[in-house]
């Protein structure tokens, strides 16, 4: 694994072998995927989590095309217009919501049909005009919200035809429109839901895989693996070897998710719902790298420091703060917070995504937001591989960061 160039000498007969010139960081790097690519583990539970997630959406999109047909037994023809009204405004609202009205000869013929379990409640009106929506032992809200709007319909039509004007000029004027200075509710609502998929997602990835290259480093440290390496290879290359190939295989992760919440949209025929969607989850996946190789320089200075596992729980502190900020910026971070959080190294790998989804953001805000985590990523792993050089051959103790930084290199 050595970083010099050797020419190996040719047997007779035989062509010079062209010199190994692969760098010493590239084969840390594949090293690092091949060793996860063959822990079992890991494999397990990628695959699982996809099967979670497309199965989650595939559920979800049966549990919302599946259809509610609810009957109501009724006794005059005002009920039945009101339940023919309340089955028109299912088809109108979701298409899957049907209301079909049983004719009773009496309001107590009415009743036996819902105590018989043949009608799911009755309509009825009592002698003084109010009106009674009668169940068996409960009254499910899929029943009472239709059939309530649709009998207030009903109550102002007649109200209105009896003081000789119609519904829609006594209720004209009062529909109440909304609206937005920045973007539009739609999009606000599944900002809100993106932002919680990309939040949760920065938030188990920069864990997982950052504790895999914290163990890693301080598991080479105690079999001293790290003294043999160290005469083959520099010890920064070490660092980037295993920074880089867990940030791979942690945004190969990522993208495996996102085109397999995509291809289960596509088969639920719900992918239109989502179209603004993609390209932002583009952005996130160049945010998220970034911020990610900040984290794993921070993961790797803590493995290097650390004695036994123990410590890693004690000394992770400023990192997992870090990680729980970008958590919450995504879930919670309104206004001109989410504004402020998307310059932020690290955070603003969440929250400059969700902040593109909810409104226009100009691109030079964004190409700043880079370059801002960019010279942060360039800057600290530049300090981490002197932490961890002068850290990670140090045995007999776990060593605070002034400590390290007061060991030779």
């Amino acid at each position: 694994m050595s970083t010099e160039t050797r020419t190996p000498v040719a047997k007779p007969g035989q062509a010079p072998e062209a010199p190994d010139t692969t760098p010493a960081w590239a084969i840390v790097t594949l090293r690092e995927v091949m060793v996860k690519m063959r822990d079992r583990t890991y494999l397990l539970s990628t695959v699982a989590t996809l099967v979670l997630i497309v199965g989650t959406i595939l559920f979800n999109a049966y549990m919302s095309s599946r259809g509610s047909d609810h009957t109501v037994a009724v006794a005059d023809t005002a009920a039945t217009e009101i339940i023919t009204a309340a089955d028109a405004a299912g088809q109108e609202g979701d298409g899957n919501t049907t209301f079909e009205a049983v004719t009773a000869d009496s309001p107590e013929a009415a009743l036996q049909l819902v105590r018989d379990e043949e009608a799911d409640a009755a309509l009825i009106q009592d002698d003084d005009g109010s009106w009674t929506l009668t169940g068996k032992d409960e009254i499910g809200s899929g029943i009472r919200g239709p059939v309530s709007e649709a009998l207030t319909s009903y109550v102002i039509s007649a109200n209105a035809a009896a003081a000789g004007t119609t519904a829609a000029e006594l209720t004209a004027g009062s529909e109440l429109e909304e609206a937005l200075l920045e973007g539009d509710a739609e999009q606000a609502g599944i900002a809100a839901a993106v932002g919680f998929a990309f939040s949760f997602l920065f938030y188990m990835a920069t864990i997982i895989f950052g504790l895999a290259i914290a163990t890693s480093v301080l598991e080479e440290k105690q079999n001293r693996v790290v003294e043999i390496l160290a005469t083959a290879i520099p010890i920064r290359q070490l660092l980037y070897g295993k920074v880089i190939g867990n940030t791979v295989l942690a945004v190969v992760q990522l993208a495996l998710y996102g085109g397999a919440a995509l291809l289960a949209l596509n088969l639920t025929g719900t992918a239109d719902m989502v179209g603004s969607i993609i390209p932002i989850s583009g952005w996130f996946l160049v945010f998220f790298l970034i911020g990610f190789l900040i984290l794993a320089a921070g993961w790797a200075m803590l493995g290097s420091m650390a004695s036994r596992s123990e410590d890693l729980n004690s000394s992770s502190t400023p990192v997992m703060a870090v990680i729980f900020a970008a958590l919450f910026a995504g879930m919670f971070a309104k206004g001109q917070l989410l504004v402020i959080a998307s310059f932020v190294p690290v955070i603003s790998s969440v929250a400059m995504p969700i902040r593109m989804l909810s409104s226009e953001v100009p691109l030079w805000q964004t190409f700043a937001s880079l370059a801002i985590a960019l010279a942060a990523a360039y800057a600290l792993l530049g300090f981490a591989a002197k932490i961890y050089r002068r850290a990670v051959l140090q045995s007999g103790g776990s060593l605070t960061l002034r400590k390290a930084m007061k060991l030779e290199q």
